[in-house]
């Protein structure tokens, strides 16, 4: 439960995935809505996708670029310990 205390790599929260939302729920809040729901469907898809390349420490555009050009980066499978 403590294991952030020894390994600086963990997070001390599991809020990550909130964070990487904050942006899109701060337009929705300004504008008052966001696009139809196939161009929020597909904005958050692509965020999602830059979001966890960036965490894998791939260069957002160079994941963006390989995608658009048939050659998508998949994040590694775990390994199972």
């Amino acid at each position: 439960m403590l294991r952030f205390l020894t390994d600086t790599a963990i997070p001390p929260t599991s809020n990550q995935a909130e964070r990487d939302l904050r942006p899109a729920k701060t337009q929705q809040k300004i504008s008052g809505r966001l696009r139809s729901e196939k161009t929020t469907r597909d904005r958050y898809a692509i965020r999602g996708y830059a979001s966890t390349a960036a965490k894998h420490g791939v260069a957002i555009f160079t994941a963006i670029y390989a995608a658009l050009a048939g050659n998508p980066w998949i994040p590694p499978v775990p390994d199972c310990a």
